[in-house]
């Protein structure tokens, strides 16, 4: 019987010490790992860069969480989106959501595109920009659903079909909606990325990423290569952090879920705000696919103020509860003008606040927005 995710997460790291017979596992902080006796190479653990039993325990649970077949841990989400760019070859062609997470896109703009990908920008919410965009050396599709932050719906399962018909790669950024919302994989999709950072860490505490794969093919090796050989790891303590915050994933999420939902609520009913953008409400362009291929629709929410940036920022630098930061998916509720993070590129509008709902009381919650667009 294949376990449920509660279980999953309440064990993560939990094995037993045959040593000692520890609870939780111990934390191994070594660089290198002793020989067999017969002086072999390579045999086991040799060298933290390549493997550590830490970072091997935290691989196996993220396999696990995403139903996939291996896992491969970074020091960041970027560092993870970085080791699938890098697999492929330059004169490769990559699809991505035009609105999709600024740091990705500034990797391809800023590094990928002069290294020699060829990369196009599209709005994937609309499938019909998929089938338009694709040309004959178009290697993969990397998108978002939710996207960050404009909280857009891709429809996976049309995008995965049309990319299986191309032999094209299909991977998912899955952080905003988590594995236990949204499971990628088995929709179809060849990757998946997380920043390990937000809700699996879950308290703002340490930095991370990882990629996880439907199966070990080729490209999939090209990665554990980089992965090994460019040496972009977390360290063995902030493995054992993200284990740790794993194992309440669950419980935080059912409570960030239901405090998502009262803010959302709160603000669908505010006269100083034009539009609520949460796949939740009804309203929402592609509420229909969020519903079928979503368990819920996430603790996410982004809404555009009436009036200019200046509105916006106001909001934002008035509240106490909330905290006017960057980053998402922590015990603490945050709120952020997303276009001055961005820069002026970005297609994020200027009066678009993103807040990322915490655990803490939803009325505090509600009374502080309330305050802060008196």
């Amino acid at each position: 019987m294949k376990p449920h995710i509660q279980t999953i997460c309440a064990h993560a790291g939990a094995t037993p010490d045959p040593a000692t017979g520890a609870v939780t596992q111990p934390l191994y902080f070594s660089s290198t790992f002793h020989y067999p006796p017969t002086g072999e190479y390579p045999v086991g653990h040799i060298y933290s860069r390549e493997s550590n039993p830490t970072r091997a325990s935290l691989e196996n649970v993220l396999a696990q969480l995403e139903q996939g077949e291996d896992a491969a841990a970074f020091s960041s989400g970027s560092a993870a989106a970085s080791a699938v760019f890098f697999s492929l070859r330059p004169g490769d062609h990559v699809i991505i959501n035009f609105d999709a997470y600024a740091g990705v896109r500034a990797l391809l703009k800023d590094i990928f595109m002069p290294w020699g990908l060829d990369v196009t920008l599209t709005d994937l919410s609309d499938i019909s920009n998929l089938s338009k965009s694709i040309q004959p050396n178009t290697k993969l599709v990397w998108t978002e659903s939710p996207t960050n932050p404009q909280l857009r719906i891709v429809d996976l399962v049309s995008v995965i079909t049309i990319c299986k018909q191309k032999r094209i790669k299909i991977a998912v950024d899955n952080t905003f909606a988590t594995p236990a919302l949204q499971n990628p994989l088995v929709l179809g999709a060849d990757l998946v990325m997380h920043s390990t950072t937000k809700y699996l860490g879950g308290h703002s505490d340490l930095t991370g990423g990882a990629l996880i794969t439907a199966k070990k093919d080729e490209q999939w090796e090209r990665i554990r290569h980089i992965q090994h050989i460019q040496g972009a790891i977390p360290a063995p303590f902030d493995c054992w952090l993200l284990m740790r915050g794993i194992r309440s994933f669950v419980p935080r999420m059912a409570q960030h879920l239901s405090n998502a939902k009262a803010v959302v609520e709160f603000l669908s009913g505010h006269s100083k705000v034009e539009r609520v953008l949460y796949p939740g409400l009804a309203s929402h362009p592609n509420h229909d696919i969020a519903r079928k291929q979503m368990s819920d629709f996430g603790a996410m929410v982004s809404f555009l103020v009436k009036g200019k940036k200046e509105d916006a920022m106001k909001i934002a630098q008035r509240v106490k509860v909330f905290t006017n930061a960057t980053s998402l998916g922590g015990t603490e509720s945050l709120i952020e003008h997303r276009k001055v993070v961005e820069g002026s590129d970005s297609p994020t509008p200027d009066n678009l606040l993103r807040l990322s709902v915490g655990i803490e009381d939803a009325f505090a919650l509600i009374d502080d927005l309330k305050q802060a667009m008196a």
